[in-house]
């Protein structure tokens, strides 16, 4: 991919491709039956996260999410020849997991807004919002404990080996930004895990629900999860430094203005990177970083051809997991579903 190109990248695709949305409404079914077992003062925080109220528990039509992980472990289970419905609880408790990080990531990066609103810590408090938090963890386990089904034992253990990979990631997210030598590699390792494990669950869970659990089949899904969450991360990176705000639903460069040490403010600060002196002292400068700072950073940052960088990571990720699919008795039509749905998350806008 060229500079050309991969600057172009993130406008690539700003509709999800109709295979994620068919089964929305099957999935926000669910997930609606699961939490109304939630104590209702932690359920209201809870549907008000989800967009499905306001923060005094009226009904409203809001944006509950992209939905992408649960939406990939029903493709998956589709792809084997085997009905959506009977993967739906591995893909409800997975989404119930990746909302938990999300409530306990606003509250670590202190992000005020998700989804073009306040945040659950914003809107009931830091206390409330971890207590919501571990209840989506605690009732994802839950769902697959309690099922009378011999697949959701295994199914339990693939979210537990997900969840530990994914606190592991965002344990190590956190200790690079007290740390001022953090490698490339280090990122794409932490995104592997941060990002790729509840990728890697989706694929993995689809399979499990449709009877397809040997080794190397749920190996081959972990892989291709973990290349496709890496190559969703690189994307993710780009639009938090050049996304629009209109479509993020977050401020312009929020990831500059919070120090992050994404994917592309790694490459930028590699030893041989020509900018890496000025970079790092306007990123670890005691004072507040202003508005010209973070206009700065970002044309260094392009200047370093950063985010080119990142987007041609996520395309060759891409092409990666996709060829973690090559081996794998999948239905021709779903198949093609799973390459559009993996092309969507490396061209999406938001």
């Amino acid at each position: 991919m060229s500079a050309e190109e991969a600057s172009r990248g993130i406008a690539g695709a700003a509709q999800p491709p109709a295979c994620l949305l068919r089964h929305r409404d099957l999935i926000d079914h669910g997930l609606r039956a699961a939490t109304d077992r939630l104590w209702p003062k932690v359920g209201r925080a809870v549907a008000y996260h989800f967009g499905w109220c306001n923060a005094e528990g009226l009904p409203v039509d809001g944006d509950s999410g992209k939905g992408i992980r649960p939406a990939l472990t029903l493709l998956v289970t589709e792809a084997y020849g085997e009905p959506a419905e009977s993967a739906l609880s591995g893909a409800v408790a997975l989404e119930l997991l990746h909302n938990f990080s999300l409530i306990h990531d606003d509250i670590i990066d202190g992000d005020t807004e998700r989804r073009h609103r306040p945040t659950v810590w914003a809107t009931f408090g830091t206390a409330q919002a971890i207590i919501a938090g571990d209840a989506l963890s605690n009732l994802a386990l839950n769902l697959l404990l309690e099922a009378d089904r011999p697949e959701s034992q295994v199914a339990a253990a693939e979210l537990c080996r997900a969840s530990a990979a994914m606190i592991e990631g965002q344990a190590q997210d956190l200790d690079f930004e007290a740390r001022l030598d953090v490698t490339l590699e280090e990122g794409l390792a932490m995104s592997a895990r941060k990002t790729g494990a509840l990728f890697a669950c989706a694929g993995a869970l689809g399979a499990i629900f449709a009877h397809h659990d040997h080794a190397a089949e749920l190996a081959a899904w972990r892989a291709f999860g973990r290349d496709l969450g890496t190559a969703f991360q690189a994307v993710d990176d780009v639009l938090g430094i050049w996304g629009e705000p209109q479509i993020t639903g977050k401020p312009r460069a929020n990831d500059v203005r919070q120090r992050k040490k994404s994917l592309p403010i790694l490459h930028a600060l590699r030893p041989e990177a020509p900018y890496r002196r000025e970079l790092t002292d306007i990123l670890t400068s005691a004072e507040d970083i202003t508005e010209t700072d973070l206009a700065r950073v970002v044309a260094l940052l392009e200047a370093s051809g950063s985010r080119a960088w990142a987007l041609d990571l996520a395309e060759r990720k891409l092409q990666q997991a996709l060829a973690h699919l090559a081996d794998q008795p999948l239905l021709p039509g779903p198949a093609e579903e799973l390459r559009q749905a993996a092309e969507f998350l490396v061209g999406r806008q938001y």
